[in-house]
């Protein structure tokens, strides 16, 4: 499709957009903004939130406002806000800390659930010294996941006495065994956008007697996850991509409620005793995921994202899918129409089934391109070597803004 025929699509594209309203709920300019998979745009409702909670909330009440604003209760208010766009029923989501903390707890607390691990000291290695209750000490991490992950499964598999492995997830039924303790995986690769298949390994990983843990910073509030649906034990993910939170506001972790009562965070925290006040020096873990707690949590960045959420207060996740399909679709088709043959490469797989919400392209000398398009007013990102990500919000990004990006990206080469 040539040009001048790719504009007038676009058009009735946008016409026909059901979501397209949305965009003016978000603080936006004349840029094409495909970064939102690295930080979300920011909500209009925000400043004004925030305003009230400094100036109001800490300003005049001040410490009543753990009570009279309902600052105590916020990481569990607001993980219920979160828990219909991950497909969780309330009570099995607290916001708090990184999503680098929740992997911990929560990789630790999967090798609990299972059994494993050991009684006694390892090699220092991960290597296990006696075998826990339940002999399994091996953690499966996502070969192909965003490093801290990584980084964090080594560290856990190291204090729980197992040994980690790396496999991809195509590898992981292959790989499970009576020593899989727990599991790892991400849901959308961070490079490619590749959405891998959560049911088919979630139902693997559970006949194999292990604990499924998911990252989903890649994929909450762009696409259906189905939690619940899909018996998924432990999940984890952060809130400033499609949820548009603000930059560094909290991540979350999901407990299954069927858990909850055996769920050993390794990191207890005065905010996650049952009775945190009464100052005992013995621990008592409260009832829920609430166990998930730690510390005082950060109220600024808290509330700022409670005050994001409400876009989606209207908002159905199969709607923002659909969406989010087609911008892809579209992009890819603008792509292969205006860039010249041979000059880039899509990472991101074509069936719907095995796509998150964003394209990476490769090509040569990917850093200097992406320079040039944000000098041009169209904004993505450069991941090292060779990779142009774009990331569609199909809350605020238009079928207008994606035949823009590749007419613009074309003129690049």
């Amino acid at each position: 499709m040539s040009e001048p025929e790719m504009r007038p699509k676009a058009e009735k594209l946008d016409a026909a957009d059901e979501l397209a309203g949305m965009r003016a709920q978000f603080v936006l300019d004349d840029t094409v903004y495909l970064d939102g998979n690295s930080l979300g745009a920011l909500p209009r409702s925000v400043p004004g939130r925030v305003e009230d909670v400094v100036r109001r909330q800490w300003g005049s009440l001040r410490i009543r406002s753990w009570d009279e604003s309902g600052w105590w209760t916020a990481p569990e208010r607001i993980g219920d806000r979160i828990a219909p766009l991950v497909g969780a029923a309330p009570g099995q989501i607290v916001v708090g800390d990184s999503t680098s903390v929740n992997v911990f707890k929560a990789v630790v607390g999967a090798v609990r659930l299972a059994g494993g691990g050991s009684e006694g000291p390892g090699d220092g290695e991960g290597h296990a010294g006696r075998p826990g209750p339940g002999g399994r000490d091996e953690v499966l991490v996502d070969a192909t996941t965003f490093p801290t992950d990584g980084y964090i499964a080594a560290s856990a598999a190291r204090l729980t006495g197992c040994t980690l492995r790396p496999v991809t997830p195509d590898e992981v039924p292959g790989a499970l065994s009576e020593r899989t303790a727990a599991v790892l995986l991400n849901h959308v690769d961070y490079r490619t956008g590749r959405l891998h298949d959560l049911p088919s390994l979630a139902a693997s990983i559970h006949a194999a007697g292990a604990i499924s843990i998911w990252d989903l910073c890649h994929s909450a509030g762009a696409l259906p996850v189905g939690l619940d649906e899909h018996g998924v034990d432990l999940a984890v993910g952060c809130t400033y991509k499609y949820l548009n939170g603000g930059p560094g506001s909290p991540a979350y972790l999901y407990v299954r409620e069927a858990h909850q009562p055996r769920f050993d965070s390794p990191l207890p925290g005065w905010n996650s005793h049952a009775d945190p006040f009464g100052m005992t020096p013995d621990y008592t873990p409260a009832p829920g995921a609430l166990r998930g707690r730690v510390g005082t949590p950060d109220i600024l960045s808290m509330l700022a994202l409670e005050a994001a959420l409400e876009v989606w207060d209207d908002v159905s996740i199969d709607a923002v899918r659909t969406k989010s399909l087609a911008l892809t679709d579209f992009f890819l088709e603008c792509v292969e129409s205006y860039v010249p043959g041979g000059e880039v490469e899509s990472l991101t797989p074509s069936p719907h089934t095995e796509r998150g919400s964003q394209v990476a392209l490769r090509c040569a000398d990917a850093g200097n391109v992406m320079r040039r398009l944000i000098d041009r007013g169209v904004i993505g990102d450069f991941r090292e070597p060779d990779v142009l990500r774009f990331g569609f919000t199909p809350l605020y990004v238009g079928f207008g803004d994606v035949e823009r990006a590749a007419r613009v990206l074309g003129e690049m080469f």
